[in-house]
């Protein structure tokens, strides 16, 4: 009696020791904090910080009636229409030589390929299961798909849209990490391919591997980097005369709501350094980095787009379908504010330059995406199509929007 009395007070004991053991495992893992990499890292414990959070993208594209489109406003003379749906979180675009407009994915890992035929776009999926194909480029029939670490050519791919021919991989020289590791990818007037890394983390003194932009042979070889200092950029493009890259860039979090501003930067030399992590918008020196350092030592930004608006793809209007004052400024998509109790962005700005580069304003092009503080949809990129009317991706709704102006009209999807 007394060896049973005694097994059960032992198991009780067991159990309840086990018990304490998961409940300790559970609140330190409930109080760790977040690893440098997250999102989340140097959140404050203040109750306004932590209501905020990264906006989850819907894992399903919202219904072609459903999209927010009635509630989108451009300037007098421009008109809005949907141009394709139904994309599980478009991102990146590019358009081919018979007229394909290719889509890569952060996270659905697919890449699409958007098809005219008789005024219906046309959906197809040509590539799945990839590791956050974010960047895609398009040259001489060829697609190249950026995935986090390596590069891929489709040779003639638009003739082969139903059967896309097995990719050669071209670049694998590049790091594993997650954080900022999608890429955003583009051929230069220099016939190079431009891959930028990102810093891997909100805020730290990243490796020599990371927190820049390279260039290299479209073959993969030659490596070389054109700027240092970049955080994550995941936009860029080249001046129509000048051909200087300029590129846009996100600012580290939780300083504080309102610091720093997204950055647009302009490469006027290889081999720059733009700041991070020891300054930021050109004139603040990072609290945690930036000590015996100074701004002064590095390019400062064209221009100041915003406290984390997330700055995302951007190009030069070179087209004629627009009023001139437009001609060569360039389109930004601004993807949104998460970590900011108003939010901001949401949308896509204008940035006009004068003829020396510099910027002479920044101005709203395409707004209606915030209601009631939250967002309706979230823009990822920008690209003008051959006619010269603008294509703006939506990737939380899972829709590409078309904007021309005077009396050319499209028809949906």
């Amino acid at each position: 009696m007394q060896s049973r009395v005694w097994a059960t007070v032992v198991g009780g004991l067991a159990t309840f020791v086990g018990f304490l053991a998961v409940s300790v495992t559970l609140s330190m893992a409930q109080q760790a904090p977040p690893a440098p990499g997250s999102a989340l890292y140097g959140r404050p414990e203040q109750p306004g910080a932590l209501k905020l959070a990264p906006i989850p993208t819907p894992p399903i594209p919202t219904p072609a009636d459903k999209l927010p489109i009635t509630k989108l406003k451009v300037p007098k003379g421009f008109k809005i229409e949907l141009y394709a749906s139904g994309m599980a979180n478009p991102r990146s675009m590019r358009q081919g030589d018979a007229g394909t407009i290719f889509v890569g994915s952060r996270f659905s890992g697919n890449v699409y390929a958007v098809v005219d035929k008789g005024g219906k776009r046309e959906v197809k999926t040509i590539a799945k299961g990839l590791h956050r194909p974010n960047g895609i480029a398009f040259h001489k029939g060829a697609l190249y798909v950026a995935e986090l670490s390596k590069v891929w050519r489709y040779d003639n791919i638009e003739a082969n849209l139903d059967n896309p021919p097995k990719p050669v991989l071209i670049y694998d020289q590049l790091p594993t990490d997650e954080p900022h590791g999608w890429k955003f990818i583009g051929i230069g007037p220099d016939n190079k391919l431009y891959i930028p890394v990102g810093a891997p983390c909100n805020i730290c003194n990243p490796p020599d591997t990371h927190a820049q932009i390279r260039r290299i042979n479209l073959d993969g070889s030659g490596m070389e980097v054109v700027a240092r200092g970049v955080r994550n950029t995941v936009g860029f493009d080249w001046h129509p005369v000048t051909k200087e890259l300029y590129f846009t860039d996100n600012g580290r979090d939780w300083v504080n709501e309102d610091l720093p501003e997204e950055e647009l930067n302009r490469v006027t030399k290889v081999g720059q350094h733009f700041g991070f992590p020891f300054c930021h918008q050109g004139n603040f020196t990072d609290p945690e980095f930036g000590w015996g350092r100074s701004c002064s030592e590095f390019v400062k930004p064209a221009v100041l787009l915003g406290p984390h608006t997330a700055v995302l793809g951007m190009r030069f209007y070179t087209g004629t379908m627009f009023p001139s004052e437009y001609k060569n400024a360039i389109f930004i998509a601004r993807h949104g504010a998460w970590n900011r109790t108003v939010k901001a962005g949401g949308d896509v700005i204008v940035v006009k330059l004068n003829k020396d580069g510099g910027v002479r304003s920044v101005e709203p092009f395409l707004t209606g995406f915030i209601e009631n503080n939250n967002y309706v949809g979230r823009t990822s990129d920008v690209l003008m199509l051959k006619d010269g009317s603008l294509l703006v991706n939506d990737d939380y709704n899972g829709a590409i929007y078309r904007v021309t102006y005077g009396q050319t009209r499209v028809s949906t999807r």
